[in-house]
């Protein structure tokens, strides 16, 4: 009787072949336990690193990452593609500098979706977590905009966004996109000054499957 088995990972390789008649049931066990802790370690099994874990929404993997980049918090009901999703994309207390007059929000060209300002709103928002659901608890009367192309989404409420501690969201439903991917949307923020200047606040990385 004749076994084979191989792996090849980047640089490592690794090859165990062996053949038994009559062998022993130990010896065939030392066999295996030397090459599966080989292939333990070529792929990086063996760490000593404490186990992580991350929720949706919350876990992201860049090269190079700007370092003006700011992650911010989203909640996405739906990810796969084509499905019915509710987005809740939340500015928090501690991610606003300022009041804010105006919202804009920089959709990615390759976000194949179609995107309704009927379909869209702001509201202040109570975010969940293990014990409980993400939900709006007031909504903020705005004006919102989608333009033509579909790469911008303008905010205007009647009253200022206050910084404070309170946590709103700009809330989307749409379908998902056709296409799989990592989606990242920008928010640029105006503040009550006389002069219009964007201040940028951070982006949602929104993944679809």
């Amino acid at each position: 009787m004749q076994f084979t088995w191989s792996y090849s990972g980047g640089s490592n390789f690794l090859k165990i072949q062996f053949m038994f008649k009559k062998q022993s049931l130990s010896t065939i066990k030392k066999v295996f336990t030397i090459g599966f802790s080989a292939f333990l370690v070529g792929t990086g099994a063996f760490t000593l690193a404490p186990k992580s874990s991350a929720s949706p929404g919350f876990f992201e993997f860049q090269w190079d990452r700007d370092p003006d980049y700011k992650q911010l918090r989203f909640y996405q009901s739906a990810n796969e593609r084509l499905e019915r999703a509710t987005y809740y994309f939340f500015l928090r207390g501690k991610e606003r500098k300022e009041d804010i007059v105006k919202l804009a929000l920089k959709v990615p060209d390759y976000f194949d979706a179609k995107i309704k300002s009927e379909k869209l709103s702001l509201c202040k928002v109570r975010i969940g977590g293990y014990t409980s659901r993400t939900k709006c608890l007031e909504s903020i009367p705005s004006t919102i905009k989608v333009n033509k192309n579909q790469s911008l989404i303008e905010v205007v409420p009647e009253k200022a966004i206050p910084l404070n501690k309170d946590n709103y969201a700009v809330v989307m439903k749409i379908f998902n996109p056709r296409k799989r991917g990592m989606f990242q949307f920008q928010a640029f923020s105006q503040n009550t000054g006389e002069i219009d200047i964007s201040t940028y606040l951070g982006t949602w990385n929104i993944d679809v499957q």
